[in-house]
């Protein structure tokens, strides 16, 4: 991989933590965890329960000579979709068209799951968007979501995935309200051999990211990630801080931040949901990073989220070493539920 050189050791601020010297080592042990196929193999299996649950449930159904498509059918495929935690409004999506289709008339299997693929299709359709990277100068990526949502972990893998674009990496670390968020990033700045902008407990967040951009412009470094508060006491706190650090972000380089993404818990349900919605309205979120997306959640709970937030599911997180994360695909993820 490339980096930038860095300055000699003497000349960087005494709050920033160089890049570490064990970088190699580090390297092979985030390469060792891939050895199954990748996250989207895992994913995949990760996904069983939802799969099993769709074709087993939905297989029974029918009769081998198919099912007359009335009320009771539409019923009981009503039932099935919302027990995959694809949401309400999402099932009577797929109940309706089928009903449109095939009202009245006896249908087999594989005709009702066609309709329930592309329909589910439709549902999740989003631009396709791959990180938005600066035009010309250093790339800045907001961080947001609840305590407990994985975002510390998440901000890990982020970083990962731009060193192995070949990108040098700074972190700031913003949530300067619990020593533990300070001290886990940089354990993981330290394993993978980034440098992280840090401060002490208490400190204005809005410094800590101001602090963090002019490291990475002044040393040439390619993407400035920025960790943020995961809870305050009040809403108007939350969104006040955030819009700080949105202004001293924009008084360094103008676009900035040019993403601002929302770490959510793929297993927190609704409740997760709804917290997390403040912070997407507070921080002027662009993207969602879903964590946790694996076995012990229902794969259909990625449906409601992207139509909750209505901005794009980018990445997908499952486990816990950094080289767990994907770009998130919409035909990758509804083949996954299916085959």
């Amino acid at each position: 991989m490339a980096f930038f050189r860095k300055k000699d050791k003497d000349s960087q601020p005494s709050d920033v933590v160089p890049e570490s010297a064990t970088e190699d080592s580090a390297a092979e042990d985030l390469d060792s965890n891939d050895s199954e196929g990748g996250v989207w193999s895992r994913f995949r299996r990760g996904l069983k329960k939802t799969r099993d649950l769709l074709k087993t449930d939905i297989r029974d159904l029918f009769k081998a000579e198919g099912r007359l498509v009335d009320e009771a059918f539409l019923g009981e495929l009503f039932e099935i979709l919302v027990k995959t935690d694809m949401g309400g409004k999402s099932a009577m999506a797929i109940r309706n068209e089928i009903e449109s289709q095939f009202q009245n008339r006896i249908v087999e299997m594989e005709e009702v799951l066609g309709v329930v693929r592309d329909q589910l299709r439709d549902l999740m359709a989003q631009p396709e968007q791959p990180v938005r990277m600066a035009p010309s100068g250093p790339t800045v990526i907001l961080v947001v979501g609840v305590n407990g949502s994985g975002k510390t972990t998440s901000i890990a893998k982020l970083a990962n995935w731009f060193k192995s674009e070949g990108k040098s990496v700074v972190l700031g670390a913003g949530d300067t309200f619990r020593a533990a968020a300070v001290e886990q990033l940089s354990i993981w700045a330290d394993r993978l051999g980034v440098e992280i902008v840090k401060a002490e407990q208490g400190s204005d967040p809005a410094s800590v990211a101001h602090r963090a951009v002019a490291h990475t412009i002044e040393n040439g470094r390619d993407v400035c990630i920025i960790d943020t508060a995961g809870r305050l006491q009040t809403q108007v706190n939350l969104m006040k801080q955030l819009e700080k650090i949105h202004r001293v972000i924009q008084g360094q380089i103008e676009d900035a931040p040019h993403e601002v993404f929302l770490v959510l818990d793929a297993t927190a349900g609704q409740n997760g949901v709804s917290q997390a919605k403040g912070f997407s309205e507070a921080a002027r979120c662009t993207g969602i990073i879903l964590a946790k997306l694996d076995g012990t959640a229902k794969g259909g709970v990625v449906i409601p989220i992207r139509q909750e937030f209505e901005i794009p599911v980018i990445f997908v997180g499952q486990g816990e070493q950094p080289a767990d994360l994907a770009l998130f695909e919409v035909d990758e993820f509804v083949t996954a539920l299916f085959e």
